[in-house]
């Protein structure tokens, strides 16, 4: 199940530029499942580049590329998905932990 791409702000377009001159950038994103998932992946930052319909996305050398607006963590740095990986992090700590009701009566 493929999410809609959701506005990225520009800051994390300046913080790949800055990853961009490292020799390896280890970037961790959520998966298209039914399920959140988290991928890591491992490479040098080559550039990013909008494919029509789809979205922003970031390429690697190896192959890899990741969509940026879900990228986790980006060199241990919050990319602009962390608010959301945070949310389901937390969502067992609240009181509805994903039940509609939560009464204790």
């Amino acid at each position: 199940m493929k999410t809609a791409y959701m506005p990225v702000d520009p800051v994390y377009f300046d913080l790949i530029e800055q990853e961009t001159v490292k020799k390896e950038s280890r970037v961790i994103y959520f998966t298209f499942n039914d399920e959140p998932e988290l991928e890591e992946c491992r490479g040098k930052i080559l550039k990013t580049g909008e494919l029509e319909h789809e979205g922003v996305f970031l390429y690697l050398d190896n192959g890899d590329k990741v969509r940026v607006d879900r990228i986790v963590v980006i060199n241990g740095k919050p990319g602009p998905a962390y608010d959301e990986y945070d949310a389901y992090a937390l969502a067992p700590l609240t009181c509805q932990a994903g039940y509609e009701n939560c009464s204790f009566d």
